[in-house]
């Protein structure tokens, strides 16, 4: 089988996008003929450290958001597999359906599941029927044309205060090692606050 001369990330990701619309249609959701999709950090958990309890790995910001009125999906650069890729993008086009109004409720849930996706909703993976649908779609499309981009290369804070982030709401702090040592704080969500490295 053939693939498609797919040579930038986004190419990959907007032909990709185009092929899974009739699954859509399929699952009674209807994608809107112009979106945006690209490889970009999300707004907040993007960077969070391989021992962190989540790592937000897409993104998608509504219409009115846009200056244009186009729905813009992002994929994050950590995530480089090419079937991981698919059903990330999957899981914010679903966002994409409903111009982002219902998050990971009710409505996401009836689409996600009739799609595929299998999971708790706010970290959705491929079941093996949509696996099998987008691998498929990935041997027409090739490979995802990127590298995982790791964090852990970064180069170590040099201050003396460390930054302490909440993984659930984003809220920052910054204190000593000495602090650290003693125990992370809580953050005022209820969630314990996690080291940068």
């Amino acid at each position: 089988m053939a693939t498609l001369a797919t040579k930038t990330r986004e190419e990959w990701l907007l032909a990709l996008t185009d092929m899974v619309r009739p699954l859509f249609k399929e699952a009674g959701a209807e994608l809107p003929a112009r979106l945006r999709v690209s490889c970009g950090w999300p707004s907040s958990r993007g960077l969070a450290t391989p021992t962190a309890k989540s790592r937000t790995i897409g993104q998608c910001w509504p219409t009115e958001l846009s200056n244009d009125g186009t729905p813009e999906v992002f994929v994050s650069p950590y995530v480089a597999d090419s079937l991981d890729v698919a059903a990330v993008l999957v899981h914010e086009l679903v966002h994409v359906a409903d111009n982002c109004k219902n998050g990971h409720g009710t409505p996401f849930k009836r689409i996600a599941v009739k799609l595929g996706l299998e999971g708790r909703m706010t970290a959705t993976h491929a079941g093996e029927a949509l696996k099998k649908r987008l691998a498929a779609m990935v041997e027409i499309v090739g490979t995802y044309p990127h590298a995982s981009l790791d964090r852990s290369q970064l180069k170590k804070q040099g201050t003396r205060m460390v930054k302490v982030e909440c993984p659930e709401c984003g809220y920052v702090v910054r204190t000593t090692a000495k602090w650290i040592e003693t125990g992370l704080p809580t953050c005022a969500c209820g969630a314990e606050m996690e080291a940068s490295v």
